[in-house]
């Protein structure tokens, strides 16, 4: 069988697919060289286990992501302005490859326990952007990690349901209703005097 340049790519790709639609326990290296068509072997060539392949798929997708919503979170603009581009970053990550959403956002729990403090991490710093939000009075609640859910949950749901066909359109297309949705569960808002 001859070599490809494009092996490696080809393994993650496979890994990625297999990995968000069975889970990373539920896949084995025989399933990824038969997706890819090459001999099981030839995946060793390139990591020395399946687990090596799963956390190096997670920590760079996931680690990429949270650089992503810290580059957002430090744009100028209001904490509206701030949910509106990170609900629009999830929805196109989702549009470009639901395979990667589905894994380091929906099926990750098996790679979680690897990421330590000072790593990375998504969920973290949508936090931080929340307790910013919060300290500076813009935030409805007073609690991070409650925000960062319930803001989560409204994006990751629907998302979830594109996956299983229940929502046909791109998650691109859903970004406004859903950004709206998590400024309405989030945002404080002025009272309104009589």
């Amino acid at each position: 069988m001859p070599r490809h340049p494009d092996t490696r790519d080809r393994i993650e790709r496979a890994a990625l697919a297999l990995f968000a639609a069975k889970g990373v326990d539920a896949t084995t290296t025989k399933d990824i060289a038969a997706a890819v068509g090459i001999s099981e072997g030839a995946i060793y060539r390139h990591f020395r286990s399946k687990d090596e392949l799963a956390w190096h798929l997670f920590s760079t997708h996931y680690f990429a992501l949270a650089a992503a919503i810290d580059r957002v979170a430090a744009e100028p603009g209001s904490f509206e302005d701030r949910i509106e581009r990170t609900v629009e970053l999830f929805c196109t990550l989702f549009d470009r490859d639901a395979d990667l959403f589905a894994f380091i956002l929906l099926s990750q729990h098996g790679q979680l326990g690897r990421v330590g403090p000072g790593m990375p991490n998504p969920v973290e710093s949508l936090r931080r952007m929340f307790q910013t939000a919060i300290e500076a009075g813009e935030c409805r609640g007073d609690d991070p990690d409650l925000m960062t859910a319930m803001a989560l949950g409204l994006v990751t749901q629907p998302a979830t349901f594109a996956i299983y066909g229940r929502l046909k359109r791109p998650m691109s297309e859903l970004t406004p209703i859903l950004a709206q949705a998590v400024k309405a569960v989030v945002v404080r808002r002025p009272a309104v005097t009589p």
